[in-house]
């Protein structure tokens, strides 16, 4: 495999690698008229609280995943964490779970992993206590799920780059994959579509602006 602008990366490297059985898995990709480099900085660099802004079902669906917790904080008499004016891929892995964090499991020059997991059915997330892709790899505790999302920019020649995202959700036991088909099949599965499929498109907006430039 030849190196050209970024690494001509195997597809999904990452999430073969941390999840290699599962239960669910979803993909979407978009073809970049850039090449791989400019595609890939694109990618690391869109804000994902703008895109929210921007697209307010995409918003809408990150909102609702953390609602439940800021209502809890209330309840309680305690106040939300203050969001943060920008928040991109990078940002993910130093950001709370409940509000919108992950665990980097992986990155390469053109690729990207990160993980969540949690018992993401219920109606405020159960997230187990993750801190290290060891700890993600290893987890077996019954009754969660574990989840990648594997981002990535593969060349397809000099000036078109192909932007790629994968999902893949694995479950511990019987029990916890009854709940996640349930939770996945009443749509949360075409909204991890339509939240990839956007960041992936913002990003092939912003390259080719920036290669045009």
């Amino acid at each position: 495999m030849r190196r050209v602008g970024c690494w001509a990366v195997s597809e999904s490297e990452l999430a073969n690698d941390f999840l290699p059985v599962y239960d669910v898995s979803d993909a979407v990709a978009v073809v970049v008229e850039s090449d791989c480099e400019v595609a890939w900085q694109a990618l690391l660099e869109v804000d994902l609280l703008k895109l929210g802004r921007e697209a307010p079902l995409v918003g809408m669906l990150g909102a609702l995943r953390m609602l439940p917790e800021v209502v809890g904080h209330v309840l309680h008499g305690e106040h939300p964490a203050k969001p943060p004016e920008s928040m991109r891929l990078r940002d993910l892995p130093s950001i709370p779970m409940y509000e919108g964090g992950w665990i980097l499991l992986g990155e390469r020059p053109s690729e990207i992993a990160l993980g969540l997991v949690g018992k993401f059915w219920r109606p405020v997330i159960d997230f187990a206590r993750i801190d290290s892709a060891t700890e993600f790899r290893e987890f077996d505790e019954p009754g969660f799920a574990k989840t990648v999302y594997d981002l990535s920019a593969r060349e397809l020649d000099p000036k078109h780059t192909l932007l790629s995202g994968v999902m893949r959700t694995a479950t511990t036991d019987e029990h916890a994959r009854r709940w996640f088909r349930r939770y996945w099949t009443f749509g949360i599965g075409s909204g991890a579509h339509l939240l990839v499929g956007s960041l992936l498109e913002s990003a092939r907006r912003a390259a080719e602006v920036n290669a045009d430039g």
